[in-house]
């Protein structure tokens, strides 16, 4: 087997985090959205969680067939795909199209989840962990520094530059890619349906794939539902920040994702698990610290690094887990995997924005420690069986 090389990281760890940009785009958009279509902050919010669940519809029904097809055929197309709907985003004149068209963005920004089982796929496997938590670092980085960037380009250029620069990048990464991505040999023999249908017997049989998706689910609820709500916390009173000034504090997040290889390194270790206790306790200190943020900002920040982490230690914990369980379905288990987290993800940005025009700050603090206690519960649950060591 070829062993990938630190070169190949870092490529892969780049176009990663750049693609997966295109999901989190819009969320410091919100308000410049709902201005220019004359539209509530809160319904302009709707593209967030459509994006999200675009993206889970994209995990669902494309990433399995990287079992099937060449997996650098298959990004080259879908990334193809993604710089069209990135357009039709920037020329939407109507709200509802916009609405389709981030659904299409998140739909077609599935390409990380190829990226990384092809990486898990090319490392032994006493370096998987590290190979995928240093992936992973460039996948949250991207995530994070978008918040900024694109706050920053729709204050000074509006909301529509971002997705012609988006478009812009895209194209670039396709040479990029096609040059120097290695080829895969896929091991699925079938045809698509018996494909689906494979992914379903695992959910049955495999019960650390049940109890990672179940916590990853709850986890990714939390950090979707938080930088969803933060614009709006931000946008008002006492702070009346405007697009570039909430943008800015996706740096603070992008800090945190520097412990990603840590914590891959840690999930190679006898009991991985441990980890997750460590990522719900990061993620209890973080809330607390924005229940109390009032007046002091700096509360806050100190939180957005915290909430990061701890959403690090629980998600890349739990893809090194399922990655260790079958090595020919790796792309199936991963959809699996991170679709119910999308699925998550888009609840918890509807549950944020629920809760925040219900009660405010506090409501949506009160709902996340909830949240957070749940998945707890459910980690206490899964913890007296042994098979959950992995």
């Amino acid at each position: 087997m070829m062993e990938l090389k630190k070169v190949d990281i870092v490529l892969m760890a780049f176009c990663t985090g750049l693609i997966v940009a295109n999901i989190y785009y819009c969320q410091p958009l919100v308000i410049l959205i709902a201005k220019d279509f004359n539209l509530t902050e809160s319904y302009a919010g709707r593209i967030t969680y459509l994006t999200q669940i675009g993206y889970a519809l994209g995990l669902f029904l494309l990433v399995p067939l990287g079992d099937m097809f060449e997996r650098r055929k298959q990004i080259l197309i879908i990334t193809c795909l993604a710089i069209a709907a990135l357009l039709v985003a920037a020329v939407s004149h109507t709200f509802f199209l916009l609405e389709i068209a981030s659904l299409l963005i998140g739909c077609c920004s599935i390409v990380p989840q190829l990226i990384l089982p092809l990486a898990a796929s090319l490392s032994s496997d006493e370096n998987r962990g590290a190979n995928i938590g240093s992936i992973m670092s460039g996948l949250l980085v991207g995530i994070l520094a978008s918040r900024a960037v694109s706050g920053s380009i729709g204050f000074w250029l509006g909301w529509r530059a971002v997705y012609y620069i988006a478009a812009g990048i895209c194209l670039l990464l396709i040479g990029l890619m096609a040059k120097r991505f290695p080829q895969s040999y896929p091991s699925f023999k079938g045809k698509y349906r018996e494909l689906m249908y494979s992914m379903f017997s695992y959910i049955k049989t495999q019960p650390v794939l049940r109890e990672t998706s179940i916590i990853n689910f709850l986890a990714f609820a939390i950090i979707s539902a938080f930088w969803t709500t933060m614009v709006l916390f931000l946008a008002n009173p006492p702070f009346n920040f405007q697009t570039l000034q909430i943008g800015l504090f996706g740096i603070a997040g992008a800090a945190g994702a520097l412990a990603a290889p840590l914590v891959g390194k840690l999930s190679d270790g006898n009991n991985p698990r441990k980890n997750l206790m460590i990522g719900f306790i990061l993620q209890i200190v973080s809330v607390t610290l924005f229940y109390f943020t009032g007046n002091h900002l700096y509360l806050f920040v100190v939180g957005i690094v915290l909430i990061d982490i701890g959403q690090q230690a629980i998600h890349v914990t739990n893809q090194t887990r399922i990655y260790a369980l079958i090595p020919e379905a790796r792309n199936r288990l991963n959809t699996i995997f991170m679709s119910v987290s999308f699925i998550g993800a888009s609840c918890g940005s509807a549950l944020g924005l629920f809760l925040w025009d219900k009660g405010g700050w506090n409501l949506f603090c009160y709902g996340m420690t909830a949240i957070i206690i749940l998945n707890i519960l459910i980690y206490k649950f899964y913890g007296g069986k042994k098979q959950f060591n992995l």
